[in-house]
């Protein structure tokens, strides 16, 4: 039976507004970066990064981030989780500035590598911090409103982009972050308190460096081969070795006394389910944002402003639903209010796979809209029922696990899906347009902005290569696009056969004595 007295924190609501700051660096910067890929590709305006360089701008932070995530999520337990905050954003602010002024795409991509360290630091924290400042009963409203800013983060990230591109040089895009995170820091250092576990585990070094370079070489065999070519040896030796290094952590964790991932937790439905339903979705988004900002900028002649602008009802489907989908999950419980949602994104990533140079735009609209009001009814019933799952000094775990989960998914999604958009614009470009001259047809083959980049030489054929580059790219975009909904779909069938239903989604719901025993020597 649950105190009348509420247990939170008296500052709990402003400590809270910090850590929406905190966290609303770490979302945003990724998407001002989808709006910036056109821009970085430019080999005039930008770094001349090709395809494959772009993915692993947005995958060297992803993976960094989600390999760490296990460690920093027991370190900032163990040494205070307010240090830690105050740690990643420092080392966020410096990677953003040397990500600013990046001379090559080799080393924007390690720049960004090091934004990943300070997003590791982060991430976890801020849930832990909520999970710490305030009383179960609130908890699930504050979860609504840490992750209605994720999603306005992801939806505000493309307009502010658009307008510092509109203005100013492609690094003002990493230069933004550095006078939020000031301010974070300050803000951090007077209000938040320090809070630990009181009985942190070891550190899993082992199986932090098997699941980093299980993800790096699996990831790097499937952009290499979208960018190149899947015929070669190197392609999946890497592919291969990477899955074998994953299957060896996978193994290691299980006998490991303090496992990064206890995979054990994996057999308890009320964590297993939404963490799969999270990967598979961001899975799917995270590789149609990828895309669709090309076909905005590109195919729709769209500036990188008025692209920000687009992504408009996205930002306010996730301001509007949010916050409300907590209410949602108690009246009607956490399995109705996922599928549902799920059901939403779906059809608005789905939509992609109908739309061409020719539609009208408030079709793309809507879809947006669509994709917004779904993934801001899957996010707060998922971190709800897995928070949830588990005690109150455990949160670190199960924050830490629900987000590398999103952000290897959203790596691979990048990586995969970008493969596939890739593998299928090779195709169609090199079968049209035979007659180019060989620097040309090299980049108009690598992707659709070299195609753009080497029609400005081209004179009176340049009509034709946009005209051909165009009809590849939409036919690519349908072909990752159907795959996207495709996965996310495979989420709806998850969740409707493992999802909890009512009975376990309110906040109040006591921790199901089946997750004591299968946290033992995690932290």
């Amino acid at each position: 039976m649950e105190p009348h007295e509420n247990t939170g924190h008296p500052r709990r609501w402003a400590i809270l507004g910090v850590l929406v700051i905190s966290l609303l660096v770490v979302v945003l910067d990724n998407t001002i970066l989808n709006v910036a890929l056109r821009t970085l590709a430019d080999p005039v305006h930008g770094l001349g990064a090709s395809q494959g360089e772009l993915e692993w701008s947005i995958n060297s932070y992803t993976l960094v981030f989600a390999g760490l995530l296990f460690t920093f999520g027991v370190l900032g337990d163990r040494a205070g989780r307010k240090r830690f905050l105050l740690i990643g954003l420092v080392i966020f602010g410096l990677a953003s500035l040397l990500s600013a002024y990046a001379q090559s795409p080799a080393q924007l991509i390690a720049a960004r590598a090091l934004m990943g360290v300070g997003g590791a630091a982060i991430m976890p924290v801020t849930l832990s911090i909520i999970s710490s400042v305030f009383d179960p009963r609130e908890r699930g409203r504050a979860i609504g409103v840490w992750a209605g800013a994720v999603g306005l983060a992801v939806a505000i990230g493309p307009i502010l982009g658009g307008l510092l591109l509109e203005h100013y040089w492609w690094g003002s895009v990493f230069l933004i972050n550095v006078p939020v995170v000031a301010l974070g820091v300050g803000l951090v250092a007077l209000l938040v308190p320090e809070s630990r576990d009181p009985k942190p585990g070891r550190v899993d070094v082992l199986g932090v460096v098997l699941s980093v370079v299980g993800l790096v070489a699996l990831s790097y065999g499937i952009i290499d081969g979208g960018e190149h070519g899947f015929g070669r040896p190197v392609v999946w030796a890497s592919i291969l070795g990477g899955l074998a290094v994953l299957a060896w952590f996978i193994a290691h964790e299980r006998r490991s006394d303090h496992p990064s991932l206890d995979v054990r937790l994996f057999r308890v439905p009320r964590f297993a389910a939404p963490v799969a339903m999270v990967g598979l979705v961001f899975f799917a988004a995270m590789g149609v944002m990828f895309f669709s900002s090309f076909y905005l900028q590109l195919v729709r002649g769209y500036s990188p402003l008025e692209t920000g602008l687009l992504f408009l009802p996205f930002a306010v489907a996730q301001l509007v639903f949010a916050p409300r989908s907590a209410t949602m999950v108690q009246r009607y419980g956490g399995k109705v209010v996922s599928a549902v949602g799920l059901t939403l994104t779906t059809v608005g990533l789905g939509a992609f796979a109908f739309v061409d140079e020719s539609t009208p735009i408030w079709v793309v609209l809507v879809a947006f809209f669509l994709q917004g009001v779904g993934m801001a009814n899957i996010m707060p019933p998922a971190m709800e029922s897995i928070m949830s799952a588990l005690p109150r000094e455990k949160a670190g775990v199960g924050s830490a696990v629900s987000n590398t989960v999103r952000q290897v998914a959203g790596a691979l999604g990048v990586a995969v899906l970008g493969s596939v958009l890739s593998a299928v614009y090779r195709s169609d470009v090199a079968t049209a347009l035979p007659e180019l001259p060989a620097g040309a047809r090299e980049a108009a083959g690598e992707s659709i902005s070299g195609a753009y980049a080497a029609a400005g030489q081209l004179g009176p054929a340049a009509p034709r290569l946009i005209a051909v580059a165009n009809d590849a790219f939409v036919s690519a975009m349908h072909w990752a696009a159907t795959l996207a909904a495709l996965v996310a779909a495979l989420g709806i069938l998850m969740v409707l056969r493992w999802m909890p239903g009512r009975a376990v989604a309110p906040a109040a719901a006591p921790p199901a004595p089946v997750a004591e025993p299968e946290l033992a020597g995690t932290a």
